[in-house]
């Protein structure tokens, strides 16, 4: 999202996460942008029981967090990485300051965050409307527009995420979704390869 080389500008660190490491945890206070350079962050909350619900999942160039950046709210949900990764780190000051130095990347910014509420409207009326074949396809399209660079509509998308992610991200058992894709592939609105799921 921003470049590299303004973000180092700009006084921001790399950090480095092991897999299973968090960043931040649901109810501490935001103090820093962060980037991913490398590897894949989740954005998690976990209900009484211990289930897992994935608010996000963010790989090379996305943001995540930033909403508390802007208000000073607690974060609503945990950061932690999938697999070990690298992330760049600019404290909040830094970041409000870079924003109002640079027009372009605001406009970049606020369009992102934009596209994000509706993602969080979309499902929020998905999961407690929607049948589990529709939440499915829905955050597939969703994941196939907005994290695979230069894909168009017409282009196979291959998801990347397990059954166990879908699942935390629908709101869903992970068997419900193992029946879900299986249905879905049989009247050919995605196919299945070598174990992966192609939409």
């Amino acid at each position: 999202m921003i470049d590299d080389n303004i973000l180092l500008n700009s006084g921001a660190v790399l950090k480095k996460y092991k897999r299973g490491e968090f960043l931040f945890h649901e109810g501490s206070m935001a103090r820093y942008y962060y980037q991913v350079h490398l590897g894949e962050i989740k954005m998690n909350n976990y209900n009484q029981e211990g289930k897992e619900y994935i608010q996000g999942i963010f790989a090379k160039e996305k943001s995540f967090g930033e909403p508390p950046l802007f208000s000073d709210f607690k974060y609503p949900a945990n950061a932690e990485a999938i697999i070990d990764s690298e992330v760049w780190q600019l404290p909040k000051e830094k970041f409000i300051k870079l924003l109002e130095d640079n027009p372009k990347i605001h406009h970049k910014f606020t369009s992102t965050l934009a596209s994000r509420l509706h993602y969080k409207a979309i499902m929020v009326s998905e999961i407690s409307t929607q049948e589990p074949e529709h939440r499915i396809l829905r955050i597939l399209d969703y994941f196939k527009k907005n994290n695979a660079k230069d894909t168009k509509e017409s282009d196979v998308y291959k998801v990347e995420f397990t059954r166990q992610q879908l699942a935390d991200l629908t709101g869903l058992r992970v068997e419900t979704v193992i029946r879900s894709i299986k249905k879905l592939e049989q009247k050919g609105e995605l196919f299945i390869k070598d174990r992966k799921v192609y939409r």
